[in-house]
């Protein structure tokens, strides 16, 4: 048993090829994960958790879910730590990589997967793609990935503390009152949420302009994105980095009668939005001009979660943080509605975005246990 472990529960380290990417000359294996199970069972039932470029291999609830009888496989694609590369058919392959290990080599019958944070959109993606074959290469002209038509399909899928995508929740967050993408100061000040004579509390009117105006944002680095992508091809080069500032800066951050919940006022994931805006610290910070395209646009991503939901129909559940400082009830109210299955469920509890509060996780596992239970033995 890992050192690290919960008393009773065992992980297995796994590193696996994928269809699409070799062990590197360093030794590391493309797909990487931690599997958990308590120790002296052979679960039947298995979740699988995996983000867009964080480490999930030690996901909090691994080991929660391991001592309730079911296995968890904490599972990391090529792309963890290297956002800027992410390639969303390449990233599917890898997690069909995990989801055919614990069929073939764990035997288990009842896949589960588990899209927390912003992995709620990925695997709605992997699960859409197993059953539709939807997804294409991020660029015209990009062959799609090798097996990308041929995805094992999961069983049921968990949404927690989820939203609706990567472009949704950047655009959501980013700063509307930024006029040069390329001057981190620059500042319209009737747009500016941290102007006190703005608020809070914000005016609907107010609030209506800032949407917009975040919304037109996201479209012009898009336009001007694919401009470039155009102009520094047809002088050979095919990509180029660039950063977008100021993304911690949605209005429900700052202001608590915006959407109401029971969330900490004036607080991001990094702190006081204030200051976190000012950082550079962010999502979409280090970008290049195919990541934005493939990863962080309104208009061509294909991060986004809705378009995929509206393809699940396996047993399905939503769940809330009612402490969240980033993700919002609209957010899982949203992914509920969107999917189309009939067995669907939505519920709440009392905790932030990691479930850290006294006896969160605890209720979460119980949560999603009973569900599991009542489906599956």
């Amino acid at each position: 048993m890992s050192k690290s472990a919960a008393a009773g529960v065992t992980r297995e380290f796994v590193g696996l090829d994928s269809p699409t990417a070799i062990r590197a000359g360093a030794g590391g294996h493309p797909c990487q994960g931690l599997y958990h199970r308590g120790i002296g069972r052979k679960p039947k039932i298995a979740m699988i958790a995996t983000h867009y470029q964080i480490d999930f291999s030690e996901h909090y609830l691994a080991d929660y879910m391991a001592t309730r009888g079911i296995g968890f496989l904490g599972w990391n694609t090529r792309f963890r730590g290297f956002e800027s590369s992410f390639l969303l058919d390449h990233a599917l392959v890898d997690i069909g990589v995990g989801v055919r290990w614990l069929r073939e080599v764990q035997g288990i019958e009842t896949v589960i997967l588990l899209g927390n944070s912003g992995g709620g959109s990925l695997m709605s993606a992997y699960q859409a793609q197993a059953l539709h074959h939807h997804v294409r290469p991020a660029l015209d002209g990009m062959r799609p990935a090798a097996g990308l038509a041929d995805l094992p399909p999961a069983d049921g899928y968990v949404a927690s503390a989820a939203h609706p995508g990567r472009p949704d929740v950047l655009t959501a967050w980013m700063d509307a009152a930024v006029v040069d993408e390329n001057d981190p100061v620059a500042t319209d000040p009737a747009l500016d949420v941290f102007e006190a004579r703005n608020g809070p509390p914000y005016s609907e009117e107010f609030v209506a302009r800032y949407r917009a105006a975040q919304t037109a944002r996201n479209e012009a680095i898009t336009d001007w994105a694919e401009a470039e992508l155009e102009r520094i091809r047809a002088a050979g080069h095919s990509d180029r980095p660039f950063t977008v500032m100021r993304t911690w800066a949605d209005p429900r951050m700052v202001d608590p009668t915006l959407e109401p919940t029971k969330r900490q006022a004036n607080l991001c994931y990094a702190g006081t939005p204030v200051h976190a805006n000012r950082s550079a610290r962010g999502i979409a910070a280090a970008c290049t001009l195919r990541n934005w395209l493939g990863m962080w646009s309104l208009r061509h991503a294909q991060t986004r979660a809705e378009p995929h939901l509206a393809l699940i129909d396996c047993p399905a559940l939503v769940i809330n943080a009612e402490q969240d400082t980033g993700v919002f009830p609209s957010d899982a109210q949203r992914i509920h509605a969107a999917l189309a299955s009939t067995d669907k469920t939505l519920c709440s509890i009392d905790t932030d975005h990691y479930f850290t509060t006294p006896g969160a996780r605890s209720e979460q596992a119980d949560t999603i246990a009973k569900w599991i239970a009542k489906r599956w033995k």
